[in-house]
């Protein structure tokens, strides 16, 4: 084996996680949906704000997310896909809304491309009692974050282009995802990678999780299964196959 080939399986072994994405839930009746996704034993509950600014569409405010707080006690995570303005003249209420029930920090993900003063944004999560981390679009480079990768606890490599659910995963980030986790074991951070974006419980997780991610966004390939423990399980198993090694590859 090559010294490459050990760098990419020694960083492929942190913990599954699997983050329901809840857009396509019944958002007249969230409550019970996060209730049955903590059922299900996901890891995490990630919602998608969008303002019809950096994305064209509308989704959840603080509000609304807090609101979910009541019904369960897994960790929150909160996907920022808003402008700059709405990013930081909101943000404590979104840090707030995404903290645990006992005020553990949630996950609230910047978008790289949305933020000019990333750094800033970055850090004041952090002081805000949140767990700071960033995203990057499909065609945005690893090297636009290299500068604040230690200031963050996940890295969150879009493989749609935000703003709509159910979109068609993008194969060609799997490079990103193999240089962001060789840097993180360069540099000896303690860092997850996310990929959120059209993935499914096939060769879609399967080869992300081989690549080097760990967490994992699914929404409608989530939603789709008669249950959502059927679907979360499904997920789980196969993304912990590839970090063993069985990969399935993309069909022709």
């Amino acid at each position: 084996m090559t010294e490459s080939n050990q760098t990419i399986l020694a960083g492929v072994n942190r913990p599954i996680q699997i983050i329901p994405s809840v857009l396509p839930a019944d958002w007249a009746n969230m409550g019970a949906c996060v209730k049955e996704l903590e059922e299900a034993g996901v890891d995490r509950i990630q919602f998608d704000v969008m303002d019809g600014n950096f994305v064209p569409n509308l989704t959840f405010g603080p509000e609304m997310i807090a609101a979910c707080r009541k019904y369960c006690n897994v960790p929150f995570e909160t996907q920022l896909m808003v402008s700059q303005y709405n990013c930081e003249t909101m943000l404590e209420s979104y840090v707030n809304a995404t903290k645990g029930a006992n005020g553990e920090p949630g996950v609230v993900i910047a978008h790289a491309e949305a933020n000019i003063h990333l750094h800033r944004v970055l850090g004041r999560i952090r002081d805000l009692g949140g767990s700071p981390s960033v995203a990057l679009n499909p065609h945005t480079p690893f090297e636009m974050i290299k500068n604040i990768m230690d200031m963050v606890d996940h890295v969150l490599v879009m493989t749609v282009n935000p703003g709509f659910g159910g979109q068609a995963y993008i194969p060609t980030m799997l490079n990103k995802i193999r240089e962001i986790r060789n840097f993180i074991i360069e540099k000896n951070l303690n860092v997850d990678i996310e990929v959120d974006g059209g993935i499914k419980a096939n060769w879609t997780i399967s080869q992300c999780a081989h690549a080097g991610a760990n967490c994992f966004i699914a929404g409608s390939g989530m939603f789709a299964y008669p249950t959502l423990k059927e679907g979360c399980d499904d997920l789980r198993k196969v993304a912990q196959e590839a970090q063993k090694g069985d990969v399935l590859s993309e069909p022709q």
